[in-house]
């Protein structure tokens, strides 16, 4: 077998990762044709056949899967060790495509990151607000926010917080249907979730390891809080909401908390990302909402 180089391994690395030879050529700023003709060789040399192509997509064969696991995380150390040659004090540069879902988006991100942008003031930032789960490696998304963490091994997922939440409701439902007194109440309330209207769903409540489940209905399911919010001040019922979303509505009195001294928990915040090494504007983007995230639960 002939030695190939490292070049020729992150080449490798970008195909299988972007599962896609056209946006690896994006990402790597070479053309396509140099692309495919650099790991056809590769095959060559390492006399194993490394993807199955089709018009749409390329898929590591099953000799490819085990010789990516060793690779990948020697290129991604490499690309770190690049970096490092520049020092710690080298003003940050680069850029970082986020996807984060659309209400912790608008209610976190939109306070917290005018401060990062004017410290790092040549990172470039591309945000993907959206509810759906985007394919990290598809669309070359360097660093996902989830409340819900995928069920991808490829991906590497970590807890960096909690968001406060609580129940609130509007005071004209509250005054037409009564105030809850337990949990086990709100299984008889009309409840604004995000869910399905249809099949209702269990709200899981209370700190980490004394969580009481309560299956509560409704008669609107949503996929945003924001909207939530809304239709909860207009009175369509108790609605389970992150305390910062809630709290300009609780201070304006168009929503009224419910059972505030009972403990609610909070919904857990998890970074995604294809690789454990990643590069200097991606690891203090995700280390600044952290400590923001941090601070904003204390």
């Amino acid at each position: 077998m002939s030695a190939f180089s490292l070049d020729d391994m992150a080449l490798f690395v970008e195909v299988a990762r972007a599962g896609n030879f056209s946006r690896a050529c994006v990402k790597l700023g070479i053309p396509n044709a140099t692309l495919s003709r650099r790991i056809a060789t590769l095959e060559r040399e390492l006399g194993v056949r490394l993807f199955e192509r089709s018009t749409r997509r390329v898929t590591m064969t099953s000799a490819a899967r085990g010789w990516f696991d060793r690779c990948a995380p020697i290129i991604d150390e490499l690309r770190v060790a690049h970096e490092a040659l520049r020092g710690e004090d080298a003003e940050l540069e680069g850029s970082v495509k986020i996807s984060t879902p659309v209400d912790f988006g608008i209610t976190y991100l939109g306070e917290w990151l005018p401060e990062f942008c004017r410290r790092n003031p040549r990172v470039t930032l591309d945000l993907d607000l959206s509810p759906r789960q985007v394919d990290l490696f598809a669309e070359a998304v360097d660093v996902a926010i989830r409340l819900e963490p995928p069920h991808d091994e490829r991906l590497v997922v970590r807890r960096i917080g909690s968001i406060p939440r609580g129940l609130f409701a509007g005071p004209a439902y509250l005054e037409r249907h009564g105030v809850p007194r337990t949990l086990e109440d709100l299984a008889s309330h009309r409840c604004l979730f995000i869910g399905s209207a249809a099949k209702g769903v269990t709200w899981r409540l209370g700190p980490p390891g004394a969580e009481h489940r309560v299956a509560v209905q409704g008669q609107v399911g949503l996929n945003n809080m924001s909207l939530t919010r809304i239709l909860a001040e207009r009175d369509l019922g108790i609605a389970l909401l992150p305390v910062d979303l809630a709290r300009p509505s609780l201070m304006g009195g168009t929503l009224a908390q419910v059972l505030p001294r009972v403990p609610m928990g909070g919904w857990p915040v998890h970074v995604v990302t294809t690789s454990r090494q990643q590069r200097a504007p991606v690891r203090a983007l995700v280390e600044f909402i952290e400590r923001r995230l941090k601070a904003a639960s204390a």
